[in-house]
């Protein structure tokens, strides 16, 4: 994938509005198709609570909403959204229509289990949380289906996306290797594990943040493709960033959050660990660290 120049000066011109401005109108919308999972990973508080494949119809009007915002950059997450079909539609369709419908970059999440056929997606995202070992620990015995699906992909548009906990966080120099290595593997984007109740055991304290950060910068140096800017580590590790970030939005069968649904969680958004969050609120303060990072970063890799 390689960004057009007119999305370029799009994406230009609303960053540049939006900090002379202080606007506060989103830019990055993702759309739940289902909550619906084959898995149930240890550090997930989001699947199968309903179970529900939301209707083609309505995730349509979604789409069409989320445009008529100004939003341009569209994610489908899940669950698992390679379970998503309805109406003889299925996730491939909604790409190609949210495509035709103008948003400029359309993203994928996946855990990587299902063929990954989808070369019309700009980028899929897909779960990796470590070497086979601990990987396995936290998503069950799926390590070998992903590389195989991996190696037999329709395209090299996959990002791994790997979330840091107590379970994985020594094994972030053995995932920036495999992206590296594999040829269908752009980049490699971390998070910090967002404490929901039920997985606060997970979350990690700020000398373990910084340790990490640490490691992701060496493998940068390394030359490792990670799709994350150094110059946001330091207020990932303490929890600095402002939020929410309100250039983004989540929308969940008709819900519309500001930045992520686990927004109405109490005292979860101050120990937000979502590295694009950091990134994004950072960015449309007008952090020129940030802006010229994120400039090298995301032409090099998108």
């Amino acid at each position: 994938m390689t960004v057009k120049l007119s999305s370029f000066l799009h994406f230009a011109g609303f960053g540049l509005s939006t900090i002379l401005f202080r606007r506060k109108d989103p830019i990055l919308g993702t759309i739940i198709v289902t909550d619906q999972c084959n898995l149930h990973c240890r550090h997930c508080s989001v699947n199968n609570i309903t179970g529900i494949l939301y209707p083609y119809r309505q995730i349509k009007r979604e789409m069409e909403q989320l445009y008529a915002q100004g939003i341009r950059i569209l994610f489908f997450c899940g669950g698992e959204t390679f379970l998503w079909e309805d109406s003889g539609k299925t996730l491939r369709d909604l790409v190609k229509e949210a495509k035709q419908m103008g948003f400029l970059i359309v993203n994928v999440v996946t855990n990587g289990t299902f063929p990954l056929d989808l070369p019309e997606a700009d980028l899929i995202l897909l779960s990796l949380d470590g070497d086979r070992e601990r990987h396995n620990r936290i998503r069950g015995d799926t390590y070998d289906t992903i590389m195989d699906h991996i190696q037999h992909a329709a395209s090299d548009n996959i990002c791994f996306y790997m979330a840091i906990n107590q379970l994985n966080q020594n094994a972030i120099r053995e995932v920036c290797l495999t992206a590296k290595q594999m040829p269908n593997v752009r980049a490699v984007s971390f998070n910090f594990h967002t404490p929901y109740p039920d997985t606060a055991a997970l979350a990690l304290n700020e000398a373990e943040k910084a340790a990490c950060c640490k490691t992701i910068s060496e493998m940068i140096t390394q030359g490792a493709p990670v799709f994350n800017l150094k110059s946001a580590f330091p207020y990932l590790i303490h929890n600095s960033f402002p939020t929410p970030c309100h250039q983004c939005a989540v929308m969940e069968n008709g819900r519309l959050s500001t930045c992520g649904r686990c927004i109405d969680v109490p005292g979860l958004c101050e120990q937000c660990g979502y590295f694009f969050v950091a990134e994004y609120t950072l960015l449309f303060r007008g952090n020129i660290k940030i802006i010229l990072e994120m400039l090298r970063t995301y032409l090099k890799y998108l």
